[in-house]
């Protein structure tokens, strides 16, 4: 059969590209050159296959928004001559970068799927062959010439999710991934179950992907705990340049009521920092308001992450921030759905 779609392969990183020295059992970098050669699998698929690789492959746990920057810079620069993207990527971080990727690719009309494995390719056990096999054809469908999948999704252990609805849930299990806010859109059996009313449909009437590089990184996050006390607190909200806090609150979006903290947040919030109130729950929503605890921080004006994940937060927000426009509607956009990454009411 004619292969009809041209897919990018881009290897930044990770097991997936590792392969084992059985005579030492030591891990060596794979040659990504070789990849299709020696997944005779890969030559069953309804696509032409290329390549490309991070000049020095590196570790997820080293990732940061330049080598996002590198990643969005490869789809663009390749945006028209193929038909989808598959980022093979390390699972540490996968979800940060593949939560970045949604928000810099403004406009997405393609798949571009993040895969990554727990076992490197060459282990009898792996899971980065089916990992990549499926996450290639996924990124393959068309219907009436058109793709299926048309935003960033990230593919792990049988099930296509969202890519910015995603947390890494488990270090040795492969099922490493969840999206325990939103649906899986497509899972993998006999059968590829694509979850159409799941789909993040594109913007219409634009067609042209446009990519935005400027990532502002003056964010902290600050996870609430029994004990915290005012001196953590203020170093962290009198750090130079802070711009928005994210702060992870208990449950439903709540927070200590004590004078001391409401007081410190007040006042920074006063003086221009963005507050974003996120659960540290790993499923589940802020309802600022309906306890008591989350009352006051409703009051003082504190954005409403909702059910958007910490991934997403901080890199939505490092978004946002490097677009000279939005400061004034920093809230607004915030508590807005862009790329699907928070339920909207």
């Amino acid at each position: 059969m004619e292969k009809k779609t041209n897919i990018l392969l881009i290897y930044t990183g990770g097991t997936i590209g590792m392969v084992k020295e059985y005579s030492t059992g030591a891990l060596k970098a794979f040659n990504f050159k070789e990849l299709i050669g020696n997944l005779p699998e890969l030559d069953q698929l309804e696509c032409r296959l290329n390549g490309v690789s991070f000049e020095n492959p590196i570790d997820s746990s080293n990732m940061n928004p330049k080598h996002w920057m590198t990643m969005a810079k490869i789809i663009q620069d390749n945006y028209s001559n193929y038909d989808g993207f598959v980022v093979l990527h390390g699972s540490d971080t996968m979800s940060y970068s593949a939560s970045a990727l949604s928000f810099m690719l403004e406009n997405l009309t393609k798949p571009v799927i993040f895969t990554g494995s727990q076992l490197p390719i060459g282990d009898l056990r792996t899971d980065a062959k089916e990992n990549l096999i499926t996450s290639i054809q996924i990124s393959a469908l068309r219907e009436n010439g058109n793709p299926v999948i048309q935003e960033v999704g990230l593919y792990f252990e049988y099930k296509l999710y969202r890519a910015n609805r995603t947390t890494k849930l488990n270090a040795e299990h492969f099922e490493a991934f969840a999206s325990l806010n939103y649906p899986p859109l497509v899972e993998s059996g006999v059968h590829l179950k694509i979850n159409r009313s799941n789909l993040l449909k594109p913007p219409p009437g634009k067609t042209t992907v446009r990519v935005s590089m400027a990532m502002d990184t003056q964010i902290a996050v600050l996870r609430l705990f029994p004990g915290l006390n005012v001196r953590v607190l203020n170093t962290i909200l009198q750090t130079t340049g802070l711009k928005v806090l994210i702060l992870e609150t208990y449950g439903a979006g709540n927070a200590p009521t004590d004078d001391w903290f409401l007081k410190a947040l007040r006042k920074s919030i006063n003086e221009g920092l963005q507050i974003i109130n996120v659960t540290q729950c790993p499923g589940g929503s802020v309802s600022m308001g309906q306890y008591e605890t989350s009352q006051k921080l409703r009051a003082l004006q504190v954005i409403d992450g909702k059910d958007i994940t910490v991934e997403a937060a901080i890199t939505k927000a490092m978004y946002l921030l490097g677009k000279s426009n939005t400061m004034g509607k920093f809230k607004e956009l915030f508590e807005t759905s862009l790329r699907g990454e928070m339920h909207q009411n």
